[in-house]
């Protein structure tokens, strides 16, 4: 398993508030599984300051059109939606 951490910018589309698609890192990403909603408990420091803030978040497995797929875990901060891990 790789775990990966890097900063694009990411556009995050909910279906009833649950997340359905998502553009990361000049890719599209369909949610290709069940998402789980993340709470506080899974945050590492690095987000603590949003975490105050009521940090929310989801972990899901997305797949490109090519069909490679990761899990993202992403949360949304004060200024939108950001993923804090992906994992291929």
């Amino acid at each position: 398993m790789t775990d990966t951490t890097s900063s694009h910018d990411v556009t995050l589309w909910l279906v009833d508030d649950i997340p359905a698609r998502m553009f990361y890192a000049g890719r599209r990403w369909t949610v290709s599984d069940t998402p789980t909603r993340l709470r506080d408990s899974v945050w590492s420091l690095d987000v603590a300051d949003d975490r105050r803030r009521g940090l929310y978040g989801w972990r899901f497995q997305g797949t490109d059109p090519e069909g490679c797929s990761f899990v993202f875990d992403v949360y949304c901060g004060e200024a939108g939606w950001h993923v804090h891990r992906a994992y291929a």
